[in-house]
């Protein structure tokens, strides 16, 4: 399974309700793919949001994101 660091634009002066119905929509998708999110951060002044994502591969988890509503801006490996 491959690791990657997610990057995502836009959250700037999200509700924690609007965060949270985000992040779920996000599990839903990813579960059956067999991507794990992991650790997230958000910078609510910049809008962007990190997170660690475990997955199969890069287009599965592009895939999830897309099918979530939020499509990932930046996908970066992280070497094993």
């Amino acid at each position: 399974m491959a690791t990657f660091l997610d990057v995502h634009g836009g959250y700037a002066g999200v509700s924690p309700d609007e965060l949270a119905a985000a992040l779920a929509a996000d599990r839903a998708c990813a579960e059956p793919e067999g991507v794990r999110l992991g650790r997230g951060w958000l910078d609510r002044a910049s809008g962007l949001m990190l997170r660690v994502v475990h997955g199969p591969d890069r287009e599965t988890i592009l895939r999830v994101h897309e099918r979530a509503g939020h499509p990932a801006t930046e996908l970066v490996e992280i070497p094993q």
